[in-house]
């Protein structure tokens, strides 16, 4: 009987350049990996032209699925439900695994078998950073004491803790919302710091839109997502609430910080602020998270602490 692969790769394609993708593939062809041990799922999500003309030389080794455009959540649900890997390994088809520190990764995978393994991010092709492993810990347990960076490209995880979880269709932002419940499934996360995958930025990606409807539609669906999570919080069990309220916590102040960065309008604010009170989310709670958490909460605490952010708080640059 044929086992199944290691890992499955799953890559949305959309409108991406194909020498883009092209990067994507070769990192990981250049892994570790025997062919029956990988399954490189690329699912084009309707691109205006399919990439498949120029990926003749990769046939042998990818999965090929074109859909009627649904968006990244319907596309990497459908990769989820093509995939056989024990493990599962977001990519985006812009970016690219950095072999050398991916290659931590999959050893952490082979010999001691964790639900979910999460690295970090660099901003350029290579790393020769030395990194460093921390202990097992629940899903749990990481959930409620420490910050998590929730992209799904982030980690790698066993098929088997998924069960019916997908994303959210149609909605930015849909990592927030699957990565937490993600974890919260885990009884076994592995946090280490190699570099292990390369993000690039491109200006004309979903996420870099200066248009102000689009801001405000990625800032109604990213409070759609606190509000779906806190409902799941309130008819889960006590120990698993907690951890989840602490990422609720700090959601709900990423979401008032970016109100403020990306819309620089009070009134807006203030209506966001009366809605969020209305829902038991404001202000915010009074718990020791972070430093960050709790300035930031004195602050939004009074009239004046607001005013004060208002005026300083940068202007964040939109990368996707």
């Amino acid at each position: 009987m044929e086992e199944n692969p290691f890992i499955s790769f799953i890559i949305p394609v959309y409108n991406i350049p194909t020498e883009m993708l092209c990067d994507c593939l070769d990192s990981i062809l250049q892994l570790s990996l025997r062919k029956t041990e990988r399954e490189i799922i690329i699912v084009d999500d309707g691109s205006k032209l399919s990439p498949l003309n120029v990926l003749s030389d990769y046939l042998d080794d990818i999965i090929y699925i074109r859909q009627k455009n649904g968006g990244l959540g319907n596309a990497r649900n459908r990769g989820l439900q093509n995939a056989t890997g024990q493990y599962i390994q977001f990519i985006d088809a812009d970016d690219a695994l950095i072999v050398n520190q991916y290659e931590h990764c999959l050893d952490i995978a082979r010999f001691q078998k964790p639900d979910m393994v999460m690295f970090e991010f660099s901003r350029k092709e290579k790393s020769q950073k030395i990194y460093t492993d921390q202990k097992l810990m629940t899903g749990r347990y990481l959930l409620r004491h420490h910050n998590i960076k929730a992209t799904a490209c982030g980690y790698l995880f066993k098929q088997s803790i998924l069960g019916n979880l997908r994303f959210t269709l149609n909605v930015y932002h849909e990592d927030e919302e699957f990565t937490p419940l993600l974890i919260l499934r885990a009884g076994s996360v592995l946090l280490t710091d190699a570099e292990a995958y390369y993000y690039r930025t491109r200006e004309d990606s979903i996420t870099t839109s200066k248009d102000m409807r689009n801001t405000v539609k990625r800032l109604n669906d990213f409070k759609a997502i606190i509000y779906r999570l806190y409902q799941f919080a309130a008819v889960i069990p006590g120990s698993d609430r907690m951890a989840l309220l602490r990422r609720v916590h700090q959601l709900t102040m990423d979401y008032i910080y970016k109100v403020i960065v990306e819309t620089r309008n009070k009134h807006y604010l203030d209506r966001q602020l009366d809605e969020l009170r209305k829902k038991g989310l404001f202000p915010l709670a009074d718990k020791d998270y972070t430093t960050k958490y709790k300035w930031f909460r004195r602050l939004t605490n009074t009239k004046i602490g607001l005013a004060f952010l208002m005026r300083t708080l940068p202007l964040i640059k939109r990368e996707r």
